[in-house]
């Protein structure tokens, strides 16, 4: 989580002080300089437990103009990141080639082995969400980020960090939630951090749970789930519930920083640091990797990011990083280290100009050949797994 100017972020664990932020002015005016930067050189299945889950409201869903293509051998389809306003059709694989050099199958036959799936960014804000009601109320209007996100539509407008994967499976589509949303069905829950704008919306499935479905699995770090006995108690031990009153029904599976499996799709966690002393995850399906929240990133985490097809990836601020989070100038270092074929920044605070942010780092692909964007909410991304 990421606060305002002299506000002070709440963890669970308690208060941490942050420091006072730059003014937008000189954010925006930071982003030419640190773009024309110099390169930077690389440097057992879960157990069950009874419990609950989170939920943040579904923004509209904006799609992306982005055309299908069909794709070559052993490599998600994504769409090029040509403009700084849309995606354009092309694929950046040859026909027949695969990234581990094996023989590749045959067009129609690798269809046959996976379907298309996609990602829907449900949130791509930061713990406050854009625009700041600080800001809207303010009688001198000095945020102008702020002030184009109260327009409908404006891509400003950025509600808490969320990701859905709707996973194709021979059996139908699975919806797999990364940190809270609502949905007409949820098929699991994963948890990254146990941060208040990771897992305060819990109490809204209840009603999902009591009308909509019997029960939803929540994936959750040992370490979150025992922050979540704490601030959501009565949603775990359901004991201490008023007899008659509605409460979620939910399942809890444990995991660890291994490999596990949700509808048959394999999820790897990703540790990274949000904070000194504070561990969250990053999750990677397939050759897309997602790290919402971090400071710094482990050494052996490195290693699990090989061969990253679409990075989306935590960039708060358009000048420096902050304690918890990476800023752009950050952002920018580490993709450089990972290079991924595609790039999609998520997490930003109202500092963060989309249209003005994003025409700037187009730039990239000319200068560098870095496939960079924002993000924004309703943005959907077509994926093969």
């Amino acid at each position: 989580m990421e606060k305002g100017k002299g506000e002070t972020e709440y963890s669970w664990a308690g208060p941490t002080q942050k420091p006072n932020m730059a003014g937008a002015g000189a954010g925006a005016g930071a982003i030419a300089a640190l773009l024309r930067a110099a390169h930077v050189p690389p440097a057992p299945r879960a157990r069950s437990i009874r419990g609950l889950a989170a939920a943040r409201a579904l923004p509209p869903l904006v799609r992306a103009t982005a055309a299908g293509v069909a794709p070559s051998s052993f490599r998600p389809y994504l769409p090029r990141l040509s403009s700084a306003r849309s995606f354009s059709s092309s694929t950046s694989c040859s026909a027949g080639a695969s990234l581990g050099g094996a023989v590749s199958t045959s067009r129609s036959e690798q269809e046959k082995q996976r379907q298309q799936s996609e990602l829907i960014f449900l949130g791509t804000g930061t713990s406050e969400g854009i625009p700041r009601v600080s800001c809207l109320t303010n009688p001198s209007k000095t945020c102008a980020v702020c002030t184009k996100a109260a327009e409908p539509g404006n891509r400003n407008r950025r509600r808490n960090t969320s990701i859905l994967l709707r996973h194709a499976t021979p059996s139908g589509t699975a919806n797999i939630l990364i940190d809270a949303g609502k949905l007409r069905t949820i098929d699991a829950v994963i948890i990254t951090h146990s941060h208040a704008d990771a897992i305060g919306g819990l109490d809204c499935l209840r009603d999902w749970t009591n009308n909509v479905q019997p029960t939803i699995p929540i994936y959750v770090a040992e370490r979150d789930y025992e922050v979540m006995k704490m601030t959501h108690y009565y949603l775990i031990d359901t004991s201490v519930v008023i007899p008659g009153a509605a409460v979620s029904a939910l399942q809890f599976n444990i995991i660890k920083e291994e490999p596990f499996t949700v509808h048959n799709l394999e999820v790897i966690p990703l540790p990274v640091w949000h904070g000194q002393g504070y561990r969250s995850l990053g999750f990677r399906f397939g050759r897309v990797c997602y790290i919402s929240d971090v400071s710094d990133i482990p050494k052996e985490t490195y290693k699990l990011l090989e061969d990253c097809e679409l990075l989306i990836m935590d960039a708060l601020r358009p000048d420096r990083s902050s304690s918890t989070h990476f800023g752009l100038p950050r952002a920018l270092e580490e993709v450089r280290k990972i290079k991924p074929k595609k790039t999609l920044f998520t997490g930003m605070m109202h500092l963060m100009d989309h249209e003005k942010v994003n025409n700037e780092l187009a730039k990239l692909m000319e200068t560098e050949g870095l496939d960079i964007q924002l993000s924004y909410d309703g943005l959907r991304v077509p994926v093969w797994l």
